[in-house]
């Protein structure tokens, strides 16, 4: 496939990367400096702004997917959602936050008493962009959410995914950002979650 990868050399968004790379799609990789983005055949580097609509909405024509990996406070749900849209591309993946999921029956894991209040801004503004997204008519999205604690690691192809709840094991609920990103490329290449948010961790 042609991906537009938005946010591809962020702390996910550079897993991302590797692994569409990995499996041999082309990338267009969006990003504010493009000197960052690794030199590969099958990797275009593009500069390109989040909050400049109709500039990204041209960068994404033409793609057969566009994935954004950016942060939800130094973003705009409804302008990448626009942007996307006057693309032409249907298909949108969007790295998610776990914030939204529940932690408990009702309970919201950004709502928890221990979630760290540093978290909160981010959490919330990922919150507000999965609502965003669940009121869209056009486009064919999926908001992968990762677990609780979402770090570097190892790519073991091992992990679980589920749905509006927050998965998690007697260590806690964690992710890495590799094996998010295997989780993401399979739903990218074999689509089981379209409209729809899920999630995944060990």
């Amino acid at each position: 496939m042609h991906v537009a990868l938005i946010g591809a050399t962020g702390n996910a968004g550079s897993r991302i990367l590797a692994e569409l790379t990995r499996r041999g799609h082309s990338v267009t990789a969006i990003v504010r400096n493009p000197e960052r983005v690794p030199a590969q055949a099958s990797v275009t580097a593009k500069k390109g702004d989040v909050f400049d609509q109709q500039g990204l909405a041209e960068l994404l024509k033409g793609h057969d997917a566009v994935v954004s990996s950016v942060h939800f406070t130094a973003s705009d749900p409804r302008k990448l959602i626009e942007a996307v849209r006057a693309s032409g591309v249907k298909r949108y993946l969007v790295v998610g936050g776990a914030g939204s999921l529940e932690a408990a029956p009702g309970l919201k894991l950004i709502d928890a008493p221990d979630f760290p209040a540093e978290y909160k801004p981010e959490a919330a503004a990922g919150g507000v962009f999965l609502d965003v997204l669940r009121d869209e008519k056009e486009l064919d999205w999926t908001f992968l959410s990762p677990s609780a604690t979402f770090v570097p690691g190892e790519r073991t192809g091992k992990f679980r995914l589920g749905r509006d709840q927050l998965v998690a094991n007697e260590q806690g609920s964690s992710i890495s950002f590799e094996d998010y990103a295997i989780a993401l490329v399979d739903e990218l290449e074999k689509p089981a979650h379209s409209r729809q948010r899920f999630t995944v961790g060990y």
